[in-house]
């Protein structure tokens, strides 16, 4: 909660199902949220709940309603969702006895009747093919599109707009849920964030804080649960680079700024990258080579279903105060950039071994450092993992990687690092 609050997020989605320690959960959530002054709201993942169910969610609702960390937007409890067309709304505003901010995940493209919704969520943040699946050849559908497209549907009401840096999810049959598909990443967290500069929507949720399975979280691998498999391609592989690199878009979207330079308050350099070419073989080792539950239509043999929409590249994201220059060995190849005050971002093609970066002003080497986790040409643990590093290069980074030498730790099957509460 402080760490969110310090990069400027005012609140936690707490994304829910039916499961008998929700409430508990719910409890020490919102708990959390009063003593460290940060806000929460419930979002029903239907999923689990079911369209019928308006007077049940209406009931869950009004138990936590009055709590002091629930957010309210216009003097109403605010309540979202994942889904859920067709709900009954006047059944769950009745039960819920007072006034709701209703911003659910609809979807326009369903034809859902919107007259009783105060706002709407897209979750769709990635570049898809129209069926939460990669772009395709004659099929690609990119998130403008989609703004556009809820924008239109919601006809002046608010808009809950997404920002994901990324997704890749590789579940085999050790779950019940088999899914192992990537959307198209590479440089989407960076161009996402001047997009949302330039649109201005009246809110923007970021997909996610802690959603490991989807590889799509932002906050730090911290946590100590019950794993659910994803700790398979989770472990060692931190996202905190997009935290930092979020810290002044957001306070240049919370100011209704079109620009983050003014924001820019230090030097920064963020890069992030793949553990591995994506066009690696890993058919004898990897766990989604045998057969398994594809119920969902998500589950592909080996490589994740849109593998060949990502670019085998270093993304590297500059912020800085003046002009500096930038240079990046990726493997031993070398590339310097001349990088302009403000915000700036720059692609390398990845070589396999050691990744080292630096900014450096007027010949006097600023920032240096070397990644703790070296390109391989091969397969990381055995499979295909198309998760991303994520990090930034600090002052002191240059003693650190002296002392800590590049690796990877292979998660063991049963190994537990997952999380409690899926908070968008």
């Amino acid at each position: 909660m402080k760490r969110a609050k310090s990069l400027g997020i005012d609140a936690f989605a707490l994304n829910i199902g039916v499961d008998p320690d929700t409430d508990r959960q719910l409890d020490l959530a919102y708990q959390s949220a009063a003593n460290n002054g940060m806000k929460v709201f419930i979002s029903f993942d239907f999923n689990w709940y079911n369209t019928e169910q308006g007077y049940q969610l209406g009931q869950k609702i009004a138990q936590y309603a009055s709590l002091p960390a629930q957010l309210k937007v216009d003097g109403k409890v605010f309540v979202s969702s994942f889904a859920g067309d067709g709900l009954d709304i006047n059944v769950m505003r009745s039960a819920a006895g007072q006034p709701v901010f209703f911003a659910p995940n609809f979807h326009p493209e369903m034809g859902t009747n919107m007259d009783g919704v105060d706002g709407l969520l897209n979750w769709m943040a990635w570049p898809n093919d129209g069926n939460n699946k990669a772009p395709k050849p004659g099929r690609n559908v990119s998130v403008e599109q989609g703004d556009e497209a809820y924008i239109k549907a919601l006809d002046g009401k608010a808009y809950i707009a997404p920002v994901s840096p990324w997704f890749f999810t590789h579940f085999g049959s050790e779950v019940p849920y088999s899914k192992n598909w990537v959307f198209p990443g590479d440089l989407l967290w960076y161009d996402r964030w001047k997009r949302i500069l330039a649109m201005g929507p009246r809110f923007i949720e970021i997909v996610t804080w802690n959603d490991y399975g989807e590889s799509h979280y932002i906050g730090p691998l911290s946590s100590s649960h019950a794993d659910d498999g994803a700790s398979k391609w989770v472990n060692d592989m931190p996202h905190d680079g997009w935290m930092d690199m979020a810290k002044p878009f957001i306070a240049a979207y919370k100011d209704g700024a079109t620009s983050v330079d003014s924001y820019i308050t230090e030097d920064l350099l963020v890069y992030w990258y793949r553990p591995a070419p994506r066009g690696v073989n890993c058919d004898m080792t990897d766990t989604c080579m045998i057969p398994a539950n594809n119920g969902s239509g998500n589950y592909f043999y080996g490589r994740p279903d849109g593998w060949e929409t990502m670019e085998d590249a270093i993304f590297i994201v500059t912020t800085l105060t003046e002009p500096a220059t930038v240079t990046v060995n990726t493997g031993g190849n070398v590339h310097v950039f001349d990088a302009p005050a403000g915000a700036s971002a720059f692609t390398v093609p990845m070589g396999a071994g050691s990744q080292a970066f630096s900014i450096s002003r007027n010949g006097q080497v600023l920032q240096s450092g070397v990644s703790l986790l070296p390109i391989i040409d091969g397969c990381v643990c055995g499979l295909y993992n198309f998760n991303s590093y994520g990090f930034t290069v600090h002052s002191d980074d240059v003693a650190l990687t002296q002392r800590l030498q590049p690796s990877i730790t292979c998660a063991k099957r049963n190994a537990r690092i997952s999380w409690i509460v899926d908070v968008s």
